[in-house]
């Protein structure tokens, strides 16, 4: 009887490894699948002539943005139905400026988390 229930707790035990296997497995799997449609992504969207800039909320489902076609800026109106555009800026209209290595997409727009920390903290007044 000894011997039966401590057979049914080693098999237990060996589910439960099985499980974690399967599961890390698929955790695995996942990842790998993610970071391949990211790059992939990244591919295809840094070749391609439009680019936003930057965009605006109005309202609910309205948008103001700032598009680049070619080498044209345009500011048009997302709304839920159709896009109309506004005017065609000149880059020295923009307050914003992206470089080149932004406009090929491989730099971050937004820098990164310890930039934005030490300007805000620049900013904010000392008690």
């Amino acid at each position: 009887m000894v011997l039966l229930s401590s057979l049914s707790g080693l098999a237990s035990f060996f589910r439960l490894i099985g499980v974690l296997l399967v599961f890390l497995f698929v955790l695995a799997i996942t990842y790998a699948t993610t970071r391949w449609i990211a790059h992939y992504q990244q591919g295809v969207a840094a070749n391609r002539n439009i680019q936003v800039i930057e965009t605006f909320r109005v309202a609910n489902n309205k948008f103001i943005q700032i598009v680049q076609v070619g080498e044209k800026y345009l500011v048009i109106s997302v709304c839920k139905d159709s896009i109309n555009v506004l005017t065609e800026l000149t880059e020295e209209e923009l307050a914003y400026k992206p470089s080149p290595e932004e406009a090929g997409g491989k730099a971050n727009i937004n820098g990164n988390f310890q930039e934005i920390l030490e300007n805000l903290k620049k900013k904010l007044p000392r008690k």
